[in-house]
Order: structure tokens, then sequence, then C-alpha cells
């Protein structure tokens, strides 16, 4: 079985499913994938979220706020702790730093201050972290080391940096997260990357709807596909399909500090 670790399915266009959230559970379950981590990127969308894992009990939900996404006021540590008490909130993010469209200091440093609260917020919570980096790889990692994000540990979503950058993250108690970016044969690097972490440290996603994997690529991304990122990867490494799915499941379950229910918090802490 599979676990979809990045998705955004209050962001998925239900035309192509009769217009039913249910039948793009029902396709990924038929595609094996059991789980799902419905990420947050603006505190708007979170009662959204929150409905979802009341009604899906294999729906996971973290809090978060994108750095690209404009508010009128910013969350401090306190409310994004009160938010993260709901019963199915594994996480705090989406949070990070991209640089892609910002390119006026003034706004990297709101970007910086953002990401700073939500790795304090994590550090109150006891949640992992889930990072997204955008051409701002050096300074997402400056303010992970800054303010002691491997205390919490998390992961690297999305990953689509050089094996540098994956070494570094790996060194602070992240794990490696890779999208269909994997099935583009350009990504060259990120083949490169996914051969050498560590099985025990990598997880998939499709950060659903974007991303969609070969041969689907250009089209709207759903969790079901998250089983061609497992195909990738098993190639790439060169062991079977169930050896991917076993592992990076086991990985889920580790990252985010959860029994195999996928509701409970464990006691042990977070891996080393």
């Amino acid at each position: 079985m599979l676990v979809d670790s990045h998705c955004h399915l209050n962001f998925i266009d239900l035309t192509d499913f009769n217009n039913e959230l249910a039948n793009v559970i029902i396709a990924a379950k038929e595609n094996d994938v059991k789980h799902f981590l419905c990420v947050c990127v603006e505190l708007s969308d979170y009662p959204i979220l929150c409905k979802l894992a009341d009604k899906y009990t294999d729906i996971s939900i973290s809090v978060g706020l994108h750095p690209n996404s404009a508010v009128a006021r910013e969350p401090d540590v306190r409310t994004l702790c009160q938010l993260a008490e709901h019963p199915a909130c594994i996480a705090i993010g989406e949070t990070g730093l991209d640089y892609y469209r910002t390119e006026s200091v003034q706004a990297q440093e709101q970007q910086r201050e953002r990401f700073r609260t939500h790795i304090h917020a994590a550090l109150s919570s006891s949640k992992p972290l889930i990072i997204h980096t955008r051409q701002a790889a050096e300074d997402t990692l400056l303010l992970m080391r800054e303010e002691r994000a491997s205390e919490v540990g998390g992961v690297m979503h999305c990953f689509a940096e050089d094996w540098d950058i994956a070494q570094r993250a790996l060194d602070l108690n992240f794990y490696i997260s890779l999208s269909g970016i994997l099935t583009f044969k350009n990504a060259t690097n990120l083949h490169e990357v996914a051969k050498k972490v560590p099985m025990n440290r990598l997880l998939i996603e499709t950060d659903s709807p974007y991303l969609a994997p070969v041969p689907y690529r250009g089209k709207q991304n759903h969790p079901a596909l998250v089983k061609h990122v497992a195909m990738a990867l098993s190639e790439l490494r060169q062991v079977t399909y169930e050896e991917i799915a076993q592992q990076t499941t086991d990985n889920f379950y580790r990252c985010f500090n959860l029994s195999p229910d996928l509701k409970t918090p464990l006691n042990e802490g977070f891996p080393p």
C-alpha cells in the first residue's frame, strides 16, 4: 500500500470525478493508496481541511501558510499551535521560502520571518515541519539550522534540488519527498538524488492537483497517480515496486510520529 504524503485535495477540480471528492478517494484506493496528507497553504482553507479529516479517517492534515500567500495579518506561534490541536493535524506547514516570484529584499525578509514563526510553532507543538523551498535553498537550510528545526524534523516536500542540498537536509533530520517530477526525463539531478538518499528517508507524493507524473504530464494530478512516482523510484533504485511501497509507507509513519492506524501519535519521539 502507498501513502500520498503531500496533496491538496481541496484544490482538485472535481468535474473530472463527477463532482464528488469521494470518487477521488475511491480512485486512489483502487491504486493502492491507503492514506493522504492534505496540506494547508492558506489558513482560510484550514476549516475545510478539518472537515475533510473529520469525514474521512484516511485523511490527515497540516496547518500552515505558504511563503507566497498574502494575508492581512500574519499568524503568530500561539495561533498556529491552537489550530494544530485538531486531532487529525500531524504537521506544521507547508512553510519555507520561495524566491521564484519574490525578488524584493523586503518581501524575502517577510518570508523568512514567517518561516521562523512556523518553525517555532513546530517546536512548541512537537509536530514535524513540511518545508517548501524554491530558488532559496541556502537561506532555507540556514534558517532551519538557526531555528533548530532538526529538533522536530520533517520533510522537504516536492524535492527538486541537487544531492548537496539533499545531504544537508538529511543531516538536519529531514526526509526527502519525491513528486511526479521524478518521472520527467530531463530531471537528471533529481534522478541522482533518488538513487542516493537512504531508503529509510524517502517519501513519495503527488502535490496534486499539480505536477502530474508521466504519462499524465500536463493533466490534473490526483492521489491515485502517486503509484507512478513509486514505479519510477523502483526503476531508478532497481528494487521492487512492493519494496518501495512498503518502505515509503513505513517512512511516513516514522516521519510524522504516527502509529500504523495513522491517527494515533507515538510517545517515542522523532527518529534520530
